[in-house]
């Protein structure tokens, strides 16, 4: 089958697949050749996934648990039929490693049962409302309903798990989706999408697809009929949304640069495991890969000694490759940035900080000692493979380090001490902490998300359909 033949033509939209005037060719990043012609939207396209999505609210609210399981889990099943091109595919249109749209998949698929599992579970309970003497002989219970139509935005780096991540919370709450993404990576979501509205299971205009630019996702995030807009990526990209959207509800899942704290005591090869496995997975972009690395100073030497032997052994190279780890990045543009933030953060490369050949795409596994407070490759989120390495003096600092920065996505700690991680869980200002494994790992059923600038809400099929969901209270008196 041909990525071409995956799916219909156009763009999914209200009852059927909406031709576009002009298409915008997907490139393979590892070498710059063309993957498939994409349909690009316009406005006016958004407007009339808008129309049909709202259209469709009162049949979507209506409908019965056991349809929007059954919906959820033929995408489920037929993703898993297809699992292998769909790796291809992600591959093509990201350029990640095959290794990491191998775990993408597999992720997904978890995502879409999971959500499937929570339709069950969407239920309220009483109250006792005669708490107060006015409350005798009433009887209250509340329900979750459905917020209204979902906007969802997604990043490039995982197209078909973030879309999942939107689509199917929204499905299972009961309320219509439109999913924008992102410009360079819309194919694997295309697919799902046609996945999804070929169970039959739900009102077509349920879950549709608008790709464009900015423009387009002003449009839909701007309406203001829609009940919630659920975005992944940047922070100044979610601000600029949320600004946009208010007073739409807005669930933002954004950037990081995620810290992992080396305390003196900690299994230090373990710990340089984790840094390569979590600094350079996905080439580095990911919002939790590991970007800062703090160590006691005891230890300071030996572990950087440790990670660069590690670094070394990084495969860098064709991400069509199973044993490929680092390829090249989204564009030529992300890879000029990341090099431009390793210049200028003044600190010398322990290893790599280049392009992996003279006039490579790919830039070779970098790890940077000491680098500055007030360096982009320290402050913001490098996006990148490059590991930052700083030292400090006991763990006090580790965790004011840690907290200083305006990101909270995730951290991790590598100890010994059961006290030192309890400190760590209980001290480090972000939405997940994680014990001797790397800040990147992310169990799809788990709560998912941030603080301060790193976003508001929580993602995971159980806990985005909260968000997704509005309490409605029922008080009954019952006729005499």
């Amino acid at each position: 089958m041909s990525i071409e033949q995956a799916w219909p033509t156009g763009l999914p939209i209200g009852d059927g697949w909406t031709e576009t005037a002009a298409t915008t060719d997907v490139i393979f990043p590892y070498d710059g050749t063309r993957v498939a012609a994409a349909p690009l939207g316009t406005p006016a396209h958004a407007r009339q996934a808008l129309d049909a999505a709202l259209a469709a609210a009162p049949a979507m609210a209506g409908l019965p648990s056991h349809a929007r399981r059954a919906a959820l889990m033929h995408a489920h099943d037929a993703l898993e039929a297809a699992r292998e091109l769909f790796e291809r595919l992600l591959v093509l249109e990201t350029g990640k490693p095959l290794a990491d749209c191998k775990v993408e998949v597999a992720r997904t698929l978890v995502t879409l049962a999971t959500a499937a599992e929570e339709v069950a579970r969407l239920h309220g309970e009483t109250v006792p409302l005669d708490l107060l003497p006015t409350g005798e002989g009433l009887i209250g219970y509340w329900t979750r309903r459905p917020i209204g139509v979902v906007v969802g935005i997604t990043g490039f780096n995982y197209p078909l798990l973030l879309a999942a991540h939107k689509i199917a919370p929204a499905v299972a709450a009961g309320c219509p989706v439109i999913v924008k993404p992102a410009p360079a990576t819309p194919l694997a979501t295309l697919w799902l999408v046609h996945l999804l509205r070929s169970a039959g299971a739900l009102p077509p205009a349920a879950v549709q697809l608008v790709t464009g630019d900015v423009e387009v996702g002003r449009t839909l995030v701007e309406d203001r009929r829609i009940g919630a807009v659920s975005f992944t990526g940047s922070a100044a990209a979610g601000h600029a949304i949320a600004r946009s959207a208010a007073p739409t509800k807005v669930l933002l899942e954004l950037g990081s640069n995620a810290a992992l704290v080396v305390a003196a005591d900690a299994d230090l090869e373990a710990a340089a495991d984790a840094v390569v496995r979590g600094g350079y997975y996905a080439s580095g972009q990911a919002c939790i890969s590991v970007q800062r690395v703090l160590v006691e100073e005891p230890v300071r030497d030996r572990f950087l000694a440790l990670l660069a032997e590690r670094v070394k052994s990084v495969t860098v190279g064709d991400p069509r490759l199973p044993g490929t780890r680092v390829a090249p990045l989204i564009d030529e543009a992300a890879t000029d940035r990341v090099l431009a933030w390793i210049s200028a953060s003044g600190a010398e490369p322990i290893i790599g900080g280049h392009r992996e050949q003279p006039g490579g795409r790919a830039l070779a596994p970098t790890v940077l000692a000491d680098v500055p407070d007030g360096a982009a490759a320290w402050d913001e989120e490098i996006f990148g493979p490059v590991v930052c390495v700083r030292s400090v003096p006991d763990l006090d600092a580790a965790f004011a380090a840690v907290n200083a920065s305006r990101y909270g996505l995730h951290a991790a700690v590598y100890t010994r001490s059961l006290a030192t991680a309890f400190a760590a869980i209980e001290r480090i200002e972000a939405g997940g902490v994680v014990v001797n494994d790397v800040p990147g790992f992310r169990a799809d059923n788990m709560p998912y998300g941030g603080v301060k600038d790193s976003g508001a809400g929580r993602e995971g099929p159980r806990f985005a359909i909260e968000e997704l969901t509005v309490t409605r209270m029922a008080v009954i008196r019952p006729q005499a």
